[in-house]
């Protein structure tokens, strides 16, 4: 159950820490056009470089969005599943004490099978937990490696024409500490991934 409640604590502060870079970036921000960057390429006024907003773009990039409401929804069931567990056998441990206090069963016989019933819910509750954490963590690998490679592949169809040298990914101000607004191409290629995942 541990497990469960840190990822789900885990996932609620990656969400906000996002929420918290789309208020910052959403400031009103002066951006040159996608053209206008090309010709400062070919022309020499720029370098041939560019980065991506990797917060920005998971927060607008539908194919994320999504695949990260899937997850969070995964979560929930999850929890849900547990905690409705964890209630069934907590009542029959109160239950089983109760009866016990009592002196209600008819033998120690039928009191240590009770208990043993018990136990044994308790580690298939602690199995389950387990194993819906490994299913979680596998399936956000996979999420991760998916939009990796989805990103990656429409990148190298977007750089086709060769424009940038190099493209950097600026995950939360880590990579890229200081660059012009004019290197950021965030904006249009969040709208060229959601124009071929609208297409999809």
């Amino acid at each position: 159950m541990n497990k469960t409640i840190s990822i789900v604590i885990n996932a609620v502060l990656v969400v906000a820490v996002i929420v918290l870079f789309v208020l910052v970036l959403n400031k009103k921000e002066t951006k040159s056009s996608a053209e206008e960057v090309r010709e400062k390429v070919q022309t020499g006024e720029v370098l041939p470089v560019a980065y991506i907003n990797v917060d920005s773009l998971l927060l607008q990039y539908q194919f994320a969005v999504d695949a990260n409401e899937a997850l969070m929804r995964k979560q929930e069931d999850a929890r849900l599943k547990i905690n409705t567990q964890a209630r069934k056998l907590q009542a029959d441990m109160e239950e089983f004490q109760r009866k016990l206090e009592n002196n209600a069963f008819l033998s120690r016989e039928r009191a240590e099978q009770e208990q043993t019933r018990i136990l044994q819910k308790q580690q298939e509750l602690q199995n389950l937990d387990a194993k819906l954490t490994e299913e979680l963590m596998v399936e956000q690998q996979n999420m991760s490696l998916q939009l990796r490679d989805t990103i990656n592949n429409f990148l190298k169809e977007f750089n086709a024409d060769g424009r940038y040298h190099m493209i950097i990914s600026n995950t939360a101000g880590d990579n890229l500490l200081q660059a012009n607004e004019e290197y950021n191409i965030t904006a249009e290629v969040v709208a060229a991934l959601n124009k071929r995942c609208a297409k999809k």
